[in-house]
């Protein structure tokens, strides 16, 4: 694990950082099935950023803890986790759905819900590539855990792509277990959860 590395709550000005990572956490194809083919990834990037820098949306900064090289003011965010109450999902992903409508034309109203009541849902997770294999995603997961446990949502919960085995076996290797299938931007997804 890397020393350096320290936890704290997400802040607005740190709007565009989280939102290139909750992008990097969706992946390229994901992010394309939201634009569709006559928009581009800035596009999209810039409307997440939009999205983080509010409340009451599911990427806002108020639901995201960010790894820092350091606890400096200015020290850069190498890691995120972004969380938020299963239960709040319609409501908090309402912003994303007008977001793109009006951006995009294209309306995902009709995609299923990746979560609910009952669970903290860990919508993005993701650290930059040079950083990785220090154990700040482990770092991030044991936070977020407790952030669940404070709460009392219930246990923790994310969708992991079946195309990701590797994020599966970080997942199941701090205990999260197999409770169902979905799918989301497109993709076939394994819905797992770790008890609280």
């Amino acid at each position: 694990m890397h020393t350096d590395i320290c936890l704290r709550n997400g802040k607005i000005e740190d709007a565009p950082q989280i939102a290139r990572m909750i992008v990097m956490a969706m992946t390229d194809e994901c992010c394309r099935h939201f634009y569709g083919e006559n928009h581009s990834a800035d596009e999209f990037l810039q409307l997440i950023t939009r999205l983080v820098s509010v409340r009451d949306t599911q990427y806002s900064y108020e639901n995201t803890i960010c790894a820092t090289d350091g606890n400096a003011p200015d020290s850069r965010i190498v890691g995120i986790s972004v969380s938020y109450d299963g239960g709040r999902l319609v409501e908090l992903r309402k912003a994303f759905l007008d977001a793109a409508l009006s951006a995009f034309g294209i309306d995902h109203s009709g995609m299923s819900n990746e979560t609910e009541a009952g669970e903290l849902y860990l919508d993005s997770l993701a650290v930059l590539p040079e950083y990785r294999g220090r154990g700040i995603a482990k770092m991030l997961l044991k936070a977020t855990a407790e952030k669940a446990r404070r709460s009392g949502c219930g246990p923790l919960g994310l969708l992991v792509d079946e195309g990701n085995p590797r994020a599966e076996r970080l997942y199941t290797a701090v205990g999260f277990k197999h409770v169902g299938n979905n799918s989301w931007g497109g993709h076939a997804m394994k819905h797992l959860q770790l008890s609280i």
